[in-house]
């Protein structure tokens, strides 16, 4: 693709905000890290005087533990949005089509079109019964944003064979799938699977992430890496993260029950989605109030709520993460369906300068 056609391409929207004084409920990131994770950061000033192995084996062990995989599949990326470029800049060529879920993460899109390809959109709730035939690629996002449906595992699988059949590569991003028990489709032949650890572990700064993919693609995805591609301290800082089985156990824990008592509060006023994701999908229309006003009057009570009409499709919602338990306390209260203690509301304004960088 020429410059000037990709200067033309917007940036999809992410969610965050960078008012430290508003309790940031429009991304999400965890908003707690695992013991010890700084103290790992650190440590790591002294290899960041070296150059990092190359590759980075111990980073690709612990990533295919994590995921259950052959660490020789695994290649590490800045973050998952970066190896979902490399996927899709591999995949598809200046006139291929490639099929994608909607409403979903934009940046699909917009990595097809900087390729010279062109999206054919199918529903996000139809997507596994989509026919990939003639595409050079499709994409599920599982758990998807902003919906949060998470997938069965065995129609994923029955989607992955008629991708191989049809030639068509399948690109699985599994951004938001460590907040779930359900098992990664990495190491499936044919099917990409995009990591990111900036959701779970709270630290979308260090930028770390990975790609999982066997055979010739992976190969290719792995040659094309650039070498030193991920810093010492992110390599650090991975692996110790993806070690963290209790910090894991706890925080699934944490976001199941709390988004389950949210989303019963918030159907007092709104329709709300099922969610397998750490957020939650409003409709706001039965209100009588439009997004921008939902948007607003939150913002006046301190709290920072996603704008969904950004996605495709989306004309009257906005998206809401799940936090602790004193922070959602306030956003049930901001949204009118809560009421907020001075207990809840200390503890939270404690937090409220957490945000997220990246949706990826």
């Amino acid at each position: 693709m020429n410059l000037d056609a990709a200067a033309d391409l917007d940036r999809a929207p992410h969610g965050s905000s960078d008012d430290p004084d508003l309790l940031d409920f429009s991304a999400n990131t965890n908003p707690e890290v695992p013991d010890g994770v700084e103290a790992v950061y650190r440590e790591a000033f002294a290899e960041a005087r070296g150059y990092p192995p190359e590759p980075p084996a111990g980073f690709r062990e612990a990533a295919a533990d994590y995921v259950d995989c052959d660490p020789e599949s695994v290649i590490p990326a800045p973050g998952g949005l970066a190896a979902i470029r490399a996927a899709v800049a591999l995949a598809v060529d200046p006139g291929d089509t490639a099929l994608l879920p909607a409403p979903s993460f934009g940046e699909y899109a917009r990595e097809v079109r900087l390729q010279g390809g062109e999206p054919a959109f199918v529903p996000a709730s139809e997507v596994l019964d989509a026919d990939p035939s003639g595409h050079a690629l499709a994409v599920v996002c599982n758990p998807n944003n902003p919906t949060g449906t998470g997938y069965d595992r065995a129609a994923l699988e029955r989607f992955a064979a008629r991708c191989r059949e049809a030639d068509a590569r399948l690109l699985v991003d599994e951004a938001f799938l460590g907040f779930t028990d359900r098992p990664s489709l990495a190491g499936t032949e044919g099917v990409v699977v995009a990591r990111s650890l900036t959701k779970l572990f709270g630290l979308p700064g260090i930028r770390t992430g990975f790609a999982v993919a066997p055979g010739a693609f992976g190969a290719a995805l792995a040659s094309a890496r650039r070498p030193w591609n991920l810093s010492a301290p992110a390599l650090a800082t991975g692996a110790y993260c993806m070690g963290r089985d209790g910090f894991v156990r706890e925080t699934r824990e944490r976001v199941r029950s709390e988004r389950a008592r949210m989303r019963a509060a918030l159907a007092e006023r709104y329709a709300v989605r099922p969610s397998d994701a750490p957020f939650l999908l409003l409709d706001v229309s039965g209100d009588g109030r439009s997004v921008e006003a939902v948007v607003a009057d939150a913002r006046e009570r301190g709290v920072a709520v996603r704008d969904a009409t950004t996605f495709r499709g989306l004309d009257s919602h906005v998206r809401v993460a799940v936090r602790r338990p004193a922070e959602n306390d306030r956003l049930l209260a901001a949204l009118g369906v809560g009421d907020e203690t001075a207990a809840g509301a200390e503890a939270a304004d404690e937090t409220a300068t957490d945000s997220e960088g990246d949706d990826v």
